[in-house]
């Protein structure tokens, strides 16, 4: 049981409970309108410079992993330092100190943002590890034992988890996991959202179409196009592993279109504020790359559910096309530092 202490519940007021789509997102948005900054979902994904892609594969992994944004906590890091938000981060590896650094910020009456392992939390709808997983915590019952979240909408936005589930999501080990990392959020007098739009857009595209290696950006999407073909080989149970490989896509958003469809509108946002024909351009491109990647997902779960390898060659050349569509659309928008 976590160390929490007795007494009264502690719920913070004026917390807009709404799920987002994304987990980080989601818990920034809370936490922002909460301190007074109201700003759309695919805003802070964008200001955020949150696209990327990841082809990511281990010999601890089960299966392949696509990734479709940059790696946990960045995209708030990158926030943060676009609108010069106070960052408060708090790290450690006592379970004691970890619900003191979260008690402390809801006792003070403000939500505070949590990342932890999915897997442990008792609403998760697929009980998976994913370390990098991010919620807003603003409230607790020690008399019950149940934390108050908000998590993605198709988690069910407002949701409760025992403590002891909480803490050891927390605390969990892995891949992506921090250690016990939970954050609050200060929003100066000022912020300038019109003057951060470029900045965030072209270092976004410039880190897309130049990786450091090659399971990174285009060129992790290209990557993924020439073994995919290769998949039912690599998969231990091509039946589940497939179609569990395009939910966690599609559905949970890992490397299907969801971040695209947020990449989208945010360039659509971002255009009726600074007009540019290579914004539009931009967004026409990742419109299209959303529905390649509803297409790649839905034939890689044909493949699983079929046996049937043109599925899988199908899904290559998908690929490959997502690759050619966003890096022209990233190459429109690295060149709006002129504007």
């Amino acid at each position: 049981m976590t160390d929490e202490g007795s007494g009264a519940a502690v719920l913070v007021d004026g917390v807009d409970t709404r799920g987002g789509e994304h987990c980080e997102t989601t818990a920034l948005g809370v936490l922002l309108r909460h301190a007074g900054l109201d700003l759309s979902e695919a805003m802070l994904f964008g200001l955020g410079s949150g696209l990327s892609f990841v082809y990511w594969d281990a010999k601890y992994l089960d299966f392949p992993f696509f990734g479709g944004r940059v790696r946990p906590f960045e995209l708030t890091r990158n926030l943060a330092a676009a609108l010069g938000l106070v960052l408060d981060v708090r790290e450690t590896s006592s379970a004691r100190k970890a619900w003191s650094n979260a008690a402390e910020a809801l006792d003070g009456g403000r939500p505070v943002g949590l990342q932890l392992d999915s897997h442990h939390l008792e609403y998760f709808g697929s009980r998976v590890h994913f370390g990098g997983h991010v919620v807003a915590l603003y409230g607790y019952d020690p008399a019950q034992e149940r934390a108050y979240l908000v998590d993605t909408a198709q988690q069910g936005g407002a949701v409760t988890t025992s403590l002891d589930s909480l803490a050891a999501a927390r605390a969990a080990k892995g891949p992506m996991t921090a250690r016990a990392r939970s954050f609050t959020v200060r929003v100066p007098e000022r912020v300038e959202v019109r003057e951060r739009l470029v900045p965030a857009i072209t270092a976004c595209a410039s880190a897309f179409l130049r990786p450091p290696i090659t399971n990174l950006g285009h060129r992790g999407i290209e990557k993924a196009a020439k073994l995919v073909p290769g998949w039912f080989a690599r998969a231990t149970d091509p039946v589940r592993d497939l179609p569990q490989a395009a939910l966690l896509m599609e559905r949970a958003g890992t490397g299907g279109a969801l971040f695209r469809n947020l990449y989208r509108d945010f360039l659509a946002e971002a255009s009726s504020l600074t007009d540019s024909a290579d914004l539009r351009a931009g967004h026409a491109l990742y419109a299209e790359a959303a529905g390649l990647w509803t297409e790649i997902a839905a034939l890689i779960a044909k493949a699983g559910e079929t046996g049937e390898q043109h599925f899988l060659d199908s899904a290559s050349t998908a690929l490959q096309e997502a690759a050619r569509v966003e890096r022209e659309a990233m190459g429109r928008l690295v060149g709006l530092e002129g504007l």
